[in-house]
């Protein structure tokens, strides 16, 4: 057996969920020790779209203002219709509190883990720490640690573990929730370099419909622009062994080859250590919303308890709301805690409570959305037909703004939610 620790709390992944769990367990007294299976913070990803929920969960958590001052808030969004030449423009809603523009803004994913990584103390995140498998275990006192085992041997025993491993979860998995779904739909994306100014008007997210297909582009600054494209998936993608230039070649040539002139032009300048490709997978939400998300001192957040497609672009802000309540939670409970040991299971199942539906209605939502902007993902059906004719009239003038004022809610600060009594006990 390997050397054996002991800790308080300790967070399985290092990712925007689980670095914005430790910093949110900082802000309200806890140490928590979070366990990072790379060598180092996993910067891949490209860039995300913080709306303004995320950008609510990180002033909570107090980063809010070391990445506005450097990120602008995008203003529209502009539709092409491959098919019939139109073009609409939606709107991005700009909200006021508190004084400030709350916006939705697209910052690169390493700039963001850096932002909360300033924020622990040096030695929170153990790198190289592969989790092999976890197991209960009842002390003479009555009370329940966990072990996590190691692949260096080690094992960890802890009071509270909080999963935020990723939509492959070890930690999920041990709890017993379903393993997430295969979308039929699989996204290529990137960062494209431009040494010289690219030209591009920015704060104007442009995206193209064609087909079963979707794709778009985002200007990050004068010389980055964040790319993306989404299709049906087909076998070509699950070959892992494919080269960045392969992956590449496949998009510029073959799926996005009839695309705009801008489009190709923003592919064609790719950094190829930033391109990824593969199937977009999501857990089926009555999952999240009945399946055991918490068991005892143990739960989940982030993609490891409600992974969802990209579609309205919550996968990172929502996880940054978990933090927030899953703190929240934390310590509402310690406060009033009296000697039994119950306290952080009763923590536990509030912090899942008040986050099951409005996760599981996020999961239903992407999806759902993904399906119709991408026309169903069909061949010339009379349901595919029928997908279109209703996304090109009702979809972006209608239906998004109702599911975007439903998304960008405020989930509260650390000692409160917004809501009267929605972190009550």
């Amino acid at each position: 057996m390997g050397m054996v620790e002991n800790e308080e709390i300790v967070i399985v992944g290092g990712g925007i969920a689980g670095l914005a769990t430790a910093v949110a367990l900082k802000r309200v007294g806890f140490q928590a020790r979070v366990l990072e299976r790379h060598h180092e913070l996993r910067a891949g990803g490209t860039a995300l779209g913080l709306a303004p929920n995320a950008w609510y969960a990180l002033r909570a958590l107090g980063v809010d203002r070391k990445l506005t001052s450097t990120h602008q808030i995008f203003t529209k969004t502009v539709v092409t219709n491959l098919e019939t030449g139109n073009t609409q423009a939606m709107a991005l809603t700009m909200k006021k509190d508190r004084g400030d523009d709350i916006g939705a803004r697209y910052v690169q994913r390493k700039t963001l883990l850096k932002a909360l990584a300033e924020e622990l103390p040096p030695d929170t995140i153990r790198f190289s720490s592969k989790l092999i498998s976890i197991k209960s275990e009842t002390l003479q006192d009555s009370s329940k640690v966990t072990a996590l085992h190691l692949d260096d041997g080690s094992i960890i025993k802890s009071k509270v573990v909080i999963g935020c491993d990723g939509v492959h979860s070890a930690v999920a998995q041990w709890l017993g929730l379903s393993q997430p779904l295969n979308s039929g739909r699989s996204a290529a994306y990137g960062l494209a370099v431009f040494p010289e100014d690219h030209g591009f008007e920015m704060l104007v997210v442009r995206m193209y419909l064609g087909g079963s297909v979707r794709a778009g582009f985002i200007p990050l600054n004068s010389k980055e622009v964040y790319w993306f494209f989404l299709h049906k998936s087909s076998s070509f993608e699950q070959d892992t062994s494919m080269s960045p230039e392969l992956i590449l070649k496949e998009v510029t040539d073959n799926l996005a080859k009839d695309f705009p002139s801008d489009f190709l032009l923003v592919t064609k300048h790719t950094d190829l250590s930033t391109l990824a490709w593969g199937p977009l997978r999501f857990r089926a939400p009555w999952n999240v919303a009945f399946g055991r998300t918490q068991n005892g001192n143990v739960t989940v957040a982030g993609d490891a308890m409600h992974p969802m497609t990209p579609d309205i672009g919550q996968g990172g802000c929502s996880a940054l709301e978990d933090a927030v309540i899953l703190a929240r939670c934390l310590n509402q409970a310690h406060a009033t805690a009296t000697e039994s040991q119950c306290w952080v299971e009763n923590a536990l199942k509030r912090y899942v409570d008040e986050r099951r539906w409005r996760a599981a209605c996020m999961v239903a939502g992407s999806w759902l959305s993904g399906m119709v902007q991408q026309g169903g993902c069909g061949d010339q059906q009379w349901w595919s037909r029928a997908t279109r004719w209703f996304r090109d009239r009702f979809l972006y003038k209608f239906v998004l703004p109702k599911l975007v004022n439903f998304v960008w809610t405020d989930c509260g600060d650390l000692g409160s939610p917004v809501t009267q009594g929605a972190g009550s006990k």
